[in-house]
């Protein structure tokens, strides 16, 4: 994820490159470029002082087609990593990506903590639930510092020839399970793993990699069969039994500094991770950054952020982009259609859980947090909502809602947001980066056919002047829209609870999944969960630990952009989720992946 380099020019790009965009496939209706509402509702103006969100028109995305639209070749198992190619992410990345050598920058003192009002350390736990631990059942190193697997055609040559990777730490954390198979990418590189049941006797084997991201896109399009790139995010479509691989494209073609990103999709063309995909390529005038792709029936919904810095006249713009699921589930030419969306924050899309899809014609909810950072508004007292519905026959009408908000109990941002010194480590004065200031994915859609849910969370600070984790649970009313049905902040001491990630099974029950650490722990993961029938608010049992630190990390201030907890489709019951650690004397972090289910649902 690129934070705070890019130029003020997104804007402007987005209008020059506009016609270009709308040359591919049918030509939309509404092509100009002028404020819509798309609703009665008066817009709203909670993120930026006197300016309204503003929403343009839908627009399709202009379509790459170079290569077979399936492969790579015989299928993924059967293809070897390239040499290493360019762009962001292509040789596995570290903590301290971005480092240029040289005398290290001097670490600025974290932000001051901010006093906690009564409303907010009202829904603070404060004590960890009466019920005994989890038990974590299977776990195993991922991706990571020290990791030397290799599986793949020619793997015993691959040192010699630099081929092969995913043996330093990482930041951009995805991870997938499936039926038979766990997939995991880290920063630039991607791998297979086995998954305990009918096809595999245990949980853990190296079946395939680590190779880079683009491998998937071997002998495909224009940019993303030679491009790699981190920020690349798995899911696993439970109501396919099928595989979506997403590659964002950070850079502009070569010898043309004003062409597009790209981004790019892949869908397994069975069940199976290692056999072919579905693949396609779309251009992208706005950078493409930080996509956080969801299921839909409708289609595969991927916001991104077009710039972390502050726009003139705008200030923020995100992106809101929807590809043609049931078509890329055939292999079929498939479009993708794209908003823009001026001064808004970070969003998320719900994403499906369970084989039970919402009702047909359902719009997709998209969530946010309040405040803008950039304008050092660190707290809010409101969850923010969109009603996105896609129309992949006539374009004009695509709709976005103008949000709408659900009132909680305020929060401020821990320590400000992202990109800050936060978390205290033993032994140095490195903090690390809590990513304060957006929602964490995934934003979980349950039906559970008597509601429908949807679990979220984010990270804030308490009233112990640390960090927690501040989760919802909202329901669908009769109109679709999501109401607060209970709320808490995770904070059971001091420290910092930080970056998580909630889902829920087909009970009902929630699980979650974040960093642990301050000073004087080491950072490392833990988790917890509710069960359905539990006092609201209340995480009731008690903590489990996935992986205990065992050192800092003094290479740079980032730990995590994201990470995800997924539910198990064998039996919609059991969590898994991946976090980062250090190992003794390690220099770079480790991933590590395992699960855990509530008594009763299995």
């Amino acid at each position: 994820m690129k934070r705070l380099t890019l130029a003020l020019g997104a804007a402007c790009l987005f209008l020059l490159a506009a016609p270009d965009r709308m040359a591919a496939g049918p030509k939309p209706r509404v092509a100009a470029r002028t404020a819509v509402a798309f609703d009665l509702s008066a817009p709203l103006e909670q993120f930026i002082p006197d300016k309204a969100v503003t929403i343009r028109p839908a627009v399709e995305s202009k379509p790459e087609r170079q290569g077979e639209i399936r492969g790579p070749g015989r299928g993924l198992a059967m293809t070897p990593p390239a040499a290493p190619p360019a762009g962001r992410g292509g040789g596995g990345g570290g903590a301290a990506r971005g480092a240029r050598g040289g005398t290290p920058p001097a670490i600025p003192p974290g932000p001051p903590a901010p006093e906690i009002g009564t409303a907010g350390a009202a829904v603070e736990q404060t004590a960890q639930g009466s019920k005994p631990q989890l038990e974590l059942l299977a776990n195993f190193d991922g991706l990571g510092d020290g990791f030397t697997g290799r599986e793949f055609p020619g793997a015993a040559d691959a040192a010699a020839g630099g081929r092969g990777g995913g043996g330093r730490g990482g930041i951009d954390i995805s991870m997938a399970v499936g039926k038979d198979h766990i997939f995991e990418v880290l920063n630039g590189n991607l791998a297979v793993f086995s998954k305990k049941g009918k096809k595999y006797r245990e949980t853990g084997k190296l079946l395939y990699g680590p190779v880079p991201n683009n491998t998937v896109f071997t002998g495909f399009g224009n940019r993303c069969g030679v491009t790699n790139n981190s920020d690349t995010v798995i899911r696993y479509d439970q109501l396919a039994d099928r595989w979506l691989f997403v590659l964002p494209i950070f850079s502009r073609p070569p010898g043309n500094p004003q062409g597009p990103y790209a981004m790019c999709y892949a869908v397994s063309a069975t069940s199976d991770p290692l056999g072919p995909y579905y693949r396609y390529e779309y251009q992208r005038p706005l950078f493409p950054d930080y996509p956080r792709t969801a299921v839909w029936p409708d289609g595969y919904y991927s916001p991104t952020s077009t710039s972390d810095n502050f726009l003139p006249d705008i200030v923020t713009q995100k992106h809101a982009c929807i590809a043609d699921r049931n078509k890329m589930l055939k292999g079929l030419p498939a479009t993708e259609q794209c908003v823009v969306i001026e001064g808004a924050v970070f969003m998320l899309n719900s994403d499906v859980d369970g084989r039970r899809p919402p009702p047909a014609g359902a719009p997709n909810i998209m969530l946010s947090t309040g405040g803008t950072q950039l304008l050092k508004k660190f707290e809010d007292d409101g969850i923010y909502y969109y009603k996105v519905h896609v129309d992949w026959n006539d374009i004009s009408k695509t709709t976005v809602s103008t949000p709408q908000k659900i009132a909680v109990a305020p929060y401020h941002y821990l320590c400000d947001g992202q990109l800050s010194n936060c978390v205290s480590q033993p032994g140095t004065e490195r903090r690390l980066d809590s990513q304060g200031d957006k929602l964490m994915e995934r934003l979980v859609y349950r039906n559970l056919g008597d509601h429908e849910s949807l679990v979220v969370s984010h990270s804030v600070a308490t009233a112990a002047r640390g960090g927690g984790v501040r989760w919802y649970e909202f329901r669908l009313n009769k109109q679709r829209d999501p109401e607060l049905y209970q709320q808490s902040t995770y904070a059971p001491d001091r420290f910092y609870r930080w970056l998580a990630s909630l889902a829920m099974d087909r009970r009902g029950n929630i699980g979650m999944g974040y960093s642990f650490g301050g000073d004087p722990h080491y950072p490392g993961q833990r988790f917890t969960a509710r069960a359905a029938g539990d006092p609201k608010g209340q995480m009731t049992f008690q903590e489990s630990v996935l992986a205990e630190g065992k050192g800092s990390q003094t290479g740079g201030l980032r730990w995590e952009d994201y990470t995800n907890i997924s539910i198990d489709p064998s039996d919609d019951c059991t969590f898994w989720f991946v976090g980062n650690y250090l190992k003794s004397g390690a220099a770079t972090s480790t991933t590590r992946i395992g699960s855990f289910a509530v008594p009763g649902c299995r």
